[in-house]
């Protein structure tokens, strides 16, 4: 202790013009304390004032500069030194320091800034200030080619000085990615890649810049994707393992390297791990199996990527993925209906596989989860089903195998999210599909739940399904007993409602399914119609210069069928509809304006 009291109270007194033995013996007395103790040691440097003598002795000139690069590197290693160094002015001569040719200078150098910056905004301020960064990257340029022992271990400060300082700080990250530290990494990676702290590094600095988008743009024009699934393939520890996979989730999001990495095999390597883990009850394994599980489901949201992998259905891929559905693992059996759910998004892959029986496997899944059921795999079969649901020549195939009472078995969930995708594919199922969509509308425990859902504030869109699937019943059945069903569960001030929505669609299919009421079944639901204020509804719709043609056409053709019923008629003759219909006549819309001239020939006939 009384050593480094001496060395300090020395240091404090030394100019530059010292000899340079007595600043050796010095420096080394305080790099001696440091490794026994730096903290307690660091806070007797702070105390001392020596920081600020140290700025004058980091010149490129002085023999014991990388000594006191050292020092500071390892005073920075303490959270509480790092403000205190920059406030020593120490920032712009170690930023000076990194044109220097001698390499010990240039390591200790990238170390003290590496770890100035490391969580410290004044740090990293300091240094973005000086212009550091720049100078880092065009070292990292040319030192790129280099596979000698030295030039890697400052390959490897330099990557780790510039993750510290651009780490969780997107205008910095966008900074180092404009002078276009990307293409440098990818290179490192490729020419290093026996060398593991190198690696790391690099992983991590990738892991840092792979969250913003513009980075994928860079990334996509390299050969990350080559790189990282060589890389891959050698790991054997579960940690290096995660490693890249942390890379590999943000750039998958990008739709090319999706692509390329689909084409430089990693699909490949996720399904070799699933293959290994999948039975295995080791947390790791159980990570791992997730992880990649989950992105190759990431991987099939990319439309090239899915069809390449689709391979008209004959693709190896999509065969194991199907193998995944009747797993025990729920993790596999949600991956399995997901990726379902994601090659289902174009009518030739949805009719292929209906045709080769996959809907039976999608219902065998979900008949294991009726009973205190896995909410995440209800729902992503659930939205296989519905996917499948949409190309025409397939909703009789699956309603007939049998798929709307596999569906209602949940009608019974609480889960927003499950009831969403429930009636989704409800709906998609009924679309034109008379027979079917009576049945449903005549089922009183389906429609009730609907009018209850109609009601679920908290969840739009719950509502907004239930909503349009009561209509769609409708539309689809033009049942009378389906309109009289819905009426009696109290569905028609729904329907009311649906027509005032803020989505042209839904307004529209409102309208619609009451023009049919109205047609079919309009003493039965009169009174309803006459509490829902549907009269007043549809004054406002036509008199808004907002309305869509199709909404004020739809609205003029239920006029004239609520003229059909006393009370709704004298409703209509008290609101001077005549009006607002005589100016639609002059409407932009032929359609409309004709339907307006038709309108008000009835109206005038009635009054």
């Amino acid at each position: 202790a009384d050593n480094l009291s001496d060395a300090l109270k020395k240091l404090k007194i030394t100019t530059t013009d010292s000899t340079a033995d007595s600043l050796e013996g010095c420096l080394d007395c305080l790099l001696q304390a440091l490794a026994q103790n730096n903290m307690e040691t660091s806070e007797k440097i702070q105390k001392s004032g020596v920081l600020q003598v140290f700025a004058n002795l980091l010149t490129p000139q002085s023999s014991c500069t990388a000594k006191v690069a050292n020092i500071i590197a390892e005073v920075a290693r303490n959270e509480f030194m790092r403000n205190p160094c920059v406030d020593a002015g120490l920032i712009p001569p170690l930023v000076q320091l990194l044109n220097c040719k001698d390499q010990e200078v240039l390591l200790q150098t990238g170390r003290a800034l590496g770890n100035i910056c490391y969580d410290s905004h004044e740090g990293r301020n300091a240094v973005d200030h000086a212009g550091g960064a720049h100078i880092v990257v065009d070292h990292l340029r040319s030192l790129c080619s280099k596979t000698d022992p030295a030039s890697e271990k400052l390959l490897t400060v330099f990557c780790g000085m510039l993750m510290n300082y651009s780490n969780e700080n997107d205008t910095l990250q966008s900074q180092l990615i404009n002078m276009g530290v990307i293409p440098t990494l990818v290179k490192l990676l490729g020419i290093h890649c026996q060398n593991a702290a190198l690696t790391e590094m690099c992983l991590v600095a990738f892991g840092n810049l792979a969250e913003l988008e513009s980075s994928k743009e860079q990334f996509a024009y390299t050969n990350i994707a080559e790189e990282l699934v060589k890389l891959f393939k050698k790991q054997i520890e579960h940690d290096k393992k995660e490693m890249i996979f942390e890379v590999l989730a943000p750039l998958a999001e990008n739709d090319v390297i999706k692509l390329q990495l689909v084409e430089a095999g990693l699909v490949e390597c996720l399904l070799e791990i699933v293959q290994k883990t999948v039975d295995s009850d080791k947390e790791d394994d159980i990570a791992e199996l997730k992880t990649a599980s989950d992105l190759m489901v990431l991987l099939l949201l990319g439309d090239e990527s899915m069809q390449k992998l689709f391979e008209g259905g004959k693709g190896s891929v999509f065969q194991r993925v199907l193998s995944w559905i009747p797993s025990n693992s729920h993790q596999l059996q949600l991956a399995g209906a997901l990726a379902i759910a994601n090659f289902a998004r174009n009518d030739g892959n949805c009719i292929h596989m209906v045709d080769n029986g996959i809907v039976q496997k999608l219902m065998d899944l979900l008949d294991r989860h009726v009973e205190d059921g896995n909410v995440t795999v209800q729902h992503a079969a659930l939205s296989a089903l519905r996917n499948l649901a949409i190309p025409v020549v397939n909703k009789a195939k699956m309603l007939s195998a049998g798929v709307a009472e596999a569906v209602l078995k949940f009608l019974r969930s609480e889960m927003p999210p499950v009831q969403f995708k429930l009636l989704g594919t409800l709906r998609m199922l009924i679309d034109a599909q008379a027979e079917a969509a009576e049945q449903l509308g005549k089922n009183v425990k389906l429609v009730e739940r609907l009018v209850e859902w109609c009601e679920a504030k908290d969840h739009a869109g719950v509502m907004g399904e239930s909503n349009r699937l009561l209509s769609a019943l409708i539309r689809h059945s033009k049942s009378k007993d389906v309109i009289r069903t819905i009426v009696q569960s109290g569905g028609i001030k729904h329907l009311v409602t649906m027509a005032t929505s803020e989505h042209v669609i839904m307004q529209n299919e409102a309208l619609v399914a009451l023009a049919l009421i109205a047609a079919l079944e309009l003493v039965t639901a009169e009174k309803d119609l006459e509490n829902a204020q549907l009269v007043q509804i549809l004054h406002r719709l036509l008199s808004d210069d907002r309305s869509a043609p199709e909404i004020k056409y739809n609205s003029m053709v239920l006029i004239c069928a609520l003229i059909g019923s006393e009370p709704l008629q004298k409703e209509v003759q008290s609101m001077a509809f005549l009006e607002v219909i005589s100016k639609l006549r002059s409407h932009e819309n032929k359609t409309v304006a004709q339907q307006a001239l038709l309108t008000e020939q009835r109206l005038a006939v009635e009054s």
